[in-house]
């Protein structure tokens, strides 16, 4: 008998085709979040869930299914996912990291470029018919090359932001939880600082932090006095990770230049006045957006999956221990 599983996300037709070939599956049909009252429904007799990062697989969601077997997450973050519900229950959960290195680097970049000069204001100036003559000092933006850029997270992102910041002839600064070693300071330009002087010494500061308990908040009111006035904020981390209500002062006041924004504290509502700030560039959680890095992430989650209801260990394992209990 095929298992049967539930899949919260519209997947590519051919990944949805290999899955129908191994599984029974109900899926979500439309390009948009799944309801928590459909997938609680849905998720009673599942042996696996396919989620998005949009689901709220909490505890309550794991007792309405005693046959889940495994939580194949499409995102590289899971903290919507109660990992330790889970891992009581003997449940697997798997994320896809790695594949989206390149093109949340890229977006990280493009909100710098952007919000450092001044793009998405100048296309409203110039599409509202405001743009009538060039002069000397009108419409400053600041300057990219040669700069400092301050890299709060050296994982992967933080690395690849830096390589690309290399072709800018940007001094990078760096904050890690662990320092990295010579050899890799080396090969990026990397100089480690402590929060606090990284802070104060970028005029970029960019987030590539997981949230955590310890990173929530990471960026709040004390932080942002910290940097220079003429500093600039780029978040394509996690929402949380900066006290919004916070950042919409400092800008609205000065303290800081500028930000560049992907993910949001409360998602996808805004802080009430950050939709009105000219020095904020905001997307809407596009940092994995590209044809390829979707459909990757796609793929690695439905091979994740039905490895993982195989019986076999699946690959990108969040709570390894889980298959070694299973298995003892």
């Amino acid at each position: 008998m095929k298992p049967k599983i539930l899949v919260t996300g519209k997947l590519p037709d051919q990944i949805m085709k290999t899955l129908a070939e191994h599984c029974v599956i109900e899926a979500n049909s439309e390009d948009k979040p799944m309801a928590m009252d459909a997938i609680l429904a849905l998720i009673p007799d599942k042996d696996g869930l396919l989620s998005m990062i949009t689901d709220r697989v909490d505890e309550d969601l794991m007792n309405r299914a005693p046959r889940l077997r495994i939580i194949s997450q499409m995102a590289v973050g899971y903290n919507n996912i109660d990992v330790d519900a889970a891992t009581r229950r003997g449940i697997a959960v798997t994320n896809t990291p790695g594949v989206l290195t390149d093109a949340t680097a890229e977006l990280a970049f493009a909100l710098l470029l952007a919000v450092a000069r001044r793009v998405v204001e100048g296309d409203k100036m110039v599409r509202q018919g405001r743009f009538r003559y060039w002069a000397p000092f009108l419409f400053l933006g600041s300057e990219v090359s040669g700069k400092t850029l301050g890299i709060i997270g050296m994982g992967r992102i933080g690395k690849a932001v830096a390589k690309r910041a290399s072709g800018f002839d940007m001094k990078i600064i760096y904050h890690n939880p662990d320092r990295l070693n010579v050899s890799e300071e080396e090969r990026y330009g990397a100089q480690f600082k402590g929060l606090e002087a990284l802070l104060s010494e970028a005029d970029f500061v960019s987030l590539h932090v997981p949230l955590t308990e310890k990173t929530r908040y990471l960026i709040s009111k004390q932080e942002l006095a910290l940097m220079k006035k003429t500093a600039f904020l780029i978040n394509t981390s996690r929402g949380p990770v900066v006290n919004e209500k916070d950042l919409v002062e400092a800008l609205r006041t000065g303290v800081i230049a500028g930000a560049g924004i992907d993910v949001y504290e409360n998602e996808p509502a805004l802080e009430p006045g950050l939709a009105l700030l000219e020095n904020a560039v905001l997307l809407p959680h596009v940092g994995s957006g590209t044809l390829e890095t979707r459909t990757k992430m796609a793929e690695m989650a439905a091979e994740s999956l039905l490895i993982g209801l195989g019986g076999n260990v699946p690959p990108r394992m969040v709570n390894p221990e889980v298959f070694k209990r299973n298995k003892s």
